[in-house]
């Protein structure tokens, strides 16, 4: 078979690759293996098969979704700034429109994504768009086969003026949160999980290790994530999957502190 971009099926993780035996996010014990078998989208059945849409969600704060959802079904940011603009995790998958609407919006000067489970489509993103920076902590670039990375880093990166990675670990060992200082935002990967209702409300945070196989973090996890994020101001939260404007800084801070005063486990905290 042709070297291709193929799309898994359970979760949507793309390899670059030429017949894939499987899947690595998959395989892993953060995710469920698929019931029936692996099965892999080549990029054109994707793109036969799947749309989606933009929508500003605060302003300069542009969210990407793919339809019908493929895998995990994540969200792709997008900060709108002078001076360029920032992508922070990708979409499963750009059709056209989406693509064109970026382009209207100014392109992407840099390139991101917290793990692997928010790697989306950003081989599209970089193939579209050839950003300069495209930055991947280097502990987790044994994942980032169907793209290029150019910017890996160690334990901080500044992607633009106010825009800075840090790496926080703990889900994933090169998890990366980026930090919108001019924004008052934290995108923070997988460090917590956002509940939400259906009007899209936040009702309940957690933090997990394994969020499908219901694993806590150890204690030093969930410090280090709370000595990062400690001395950084943020008013909202966003996960690949979740915006949420109800959930800043002293509410992190407080889920991260009830944790650490209990053995480990998982613990969903009402709002």
């Amino acid at each position: 078979m042709p070297l291709n971009h193929f799309a898994c099926a359970n979760c949507g993780f793309w390899q670059l690759h030429f017949d894939p035996p499987e899947c690595p996010v998959c395989t892993d014990v953060r995710n469920d293996l698929p019931e029936d078998g692996w099965r892999f989208l080549p990029e054109r059945e994707v793109a036969a098969s799947h749309d989606g849409s933009a929508r500003e969600v605060a302003e300069g704060l542009w969210a990407f979704t793919t339809t019908p959802a493929l895998g995990l079904g994540g969200t792709g940011w997008l900060l709108v700034r002078e001076g360029g603009n920032v992508a922070f995790e990708a979409a499963p998958y750009y059709s056209p429109p989406m693509l064109d609407t970026l382009a209207r919006l100014g392109g992407i000067a840099a390139l991101a994504a917290s793990h692997p489970h928010g790697y989306g489509a950003l081989f599209q993103l970089q193939r579209e768009f050839d950003p300069p920076v495209v930055a991947i902590h280097k502990d987790d670039l044994a994942y980032t086969k169907a793209f290029r990375v150019t910017a890996p880093y160690d334990e901080t990166l500044e992607l633009a003026s106010g825009c800075t990675l840090y790496r926080v670990g703990g889900h994933y060992a090169g998890q990366a949160a980026l930090h919108d200082a001019g924004g008052g935002r934290l995108f923070c990967g997988d460090m917590f999980k956002v509940d939400q209702d259906e009007a899209g409300r936040s009702t309940h945070v957690s933090s997990h290790k394994a969020f499908h196989r219901n694993i806590p973090l150890t204690h030093g996890e969930l410090r280090h994530y709370r000595d990062v994020i400690a001395p950084l101001s943020f008013e909202a939260l966003l996960t690949p999957f979740e915006y949420a404007p109800e959930i800043g800084r002293e509410t992190a801070l407080a889920v991260l502190d009830e944790a650490l005063a209990r053995p480990p486990q998982v613990r969903r905290y009402a709002l």
